[in-house]
């Protein structure tokens, strides 16, 4: 069972990089933060990294619009050096809303732009001469990415649930990064990564690593569990009608159509309670980890052994020691 956390610089970095260093200490492998429209996660990447040893650190997820295929080789070349080796590149298409009305940049050929953007990074980090024809980008001068390698490659994950973008995940990186993926599934996610790997003529002993996003919610007899399980289905509920139709599709797709269906009828109709209370107790223990702290434990094992390579975690809030003691509690 391996462990990972998403763990942003919140509003006090110093106390999150020592939840980090926590968690790094007990045996999580895995930390790492996204952007949407909120602050960069470069500087914050940067400081995980000199105040850590070995731990991996990774984005969940950078959009492929705001910077160029370069700039962010020259970002991570940075983080490769002050991590001595230790970083991962998650990235993603964001949506037309935060491309466009953030980043006013059009936003067009999610998938293609995804290709371009990973083969030009592996080039580049490789130490290779930039030459490259593609449909988007196209540089011809040689130019290298000049600095002092750790290493010539850096992994790189996609968050892809859609059939095509997960075809191509499999053709041109090195691990995926799914949401609310049903555990039930993660095997047939592989067949479908090792398909576009062997459609792009990888290798077929091709691995990859499987790591998604994965919320947690301990149990505790209290009057807090249902709260708990309310959000559990919130959580879902949100991605099936408040954030375009690539989730509940997925969903649906997986064994969900009437959960998906019920909730979106009742969204439709105006009926948030209801358009929560439709996504059943089957689908959040399929989506999520949930239960008394023994039960949690059993759920992950179970996941890694359905194919979930290396679980990310959210990290809890509380204070320092609150974190600490709910960590260990999961991982031990």
């Amino acid at each position: 069972m391996r462990l990972g956390l998403t763990a942003g610089m919140g509003d006090d970095w110093r106390e999150s990089l020592k939840k980090v260093q926590i968690a790094e200490d007990l045996g999580y492998e895995w930390v790492s933060t996204g952007e949407a429209w909120g602050p960069s996660a470069i500087p914050w990447l940067a400081t995980v990294a000199t105040n850590t040893s070995k731990i991996t650190i990774g984005t969940t997820i950078l959009n492929v619009y705001s910077r160029t295929p370069a700039a962010i080789a020259q970002d991570f070349a940075t983080l490769e050096q002050l991590s001595g080796g230790r970083m991962a590149l998650g990235l993603g298409s964001s949506g037309e809303f935060v491309i466009e009305h953030f980043h006013g940049v059009t936003f067009k050929q999610p998938l293609r732009r995804l290709r371009e953007y990973i083969e030009i990074f592996d080039m580049l980090i490789a130490g290779e001469p930039l030459n490259y024809e593609g449909e988007i980008f196209n540089p011809k001068r040689d130019f290298r990415l000049n600095y002092e390698r750790p290493r010539t490659k850096v992994p790189t994950y996609v968050a892809a649930i859609t059939p095509k973008s997960i075809r191509q995940t499999g053709a041109i990186a090195d691990g995926i990064l799914p949401i609310h993926w049903p555990k039930q599934h993660f095997e047939s996610l592989r067949d479908d990564l090792r398909a576009g790997a062997a459609a792009a003529g990888r290798p077929a002993d091709r691995t990859f690593t499987i790591a998604p996003y994965t919320k947690v919610s301990v149990l505790d007899g209290s009057a807090e569990d249902e709260a708990l399980w309310r959000e559990g289905r919130r959580l879902i509920q949100y991605y099936v009608n408040r954030m375009g139709v690539f989730y509940w599709r997925m969903l649906e797709r997986n064994g969900f159509a009437d959960e998906v269906a019920r909730s979106k009828a009742a969204w439709a109709a105006r009926d948030a309670e209801g358009s929560i209370a439709a996504i059943s107790d089957d689908m959040v223990r399929a989506c999520q980890v949930i239960g008394p702290i023994d039960e949690v434990r059993a759920q992950l094992k179970e996941r890694a052994a359905l194919g979930a390579d290396l679980q990310i975690l959210y990290m809890p809030p509380g204070d320092t020691k609150e974190v600490a003691r709910w960590l260990e509690s999961v991982i031990r």
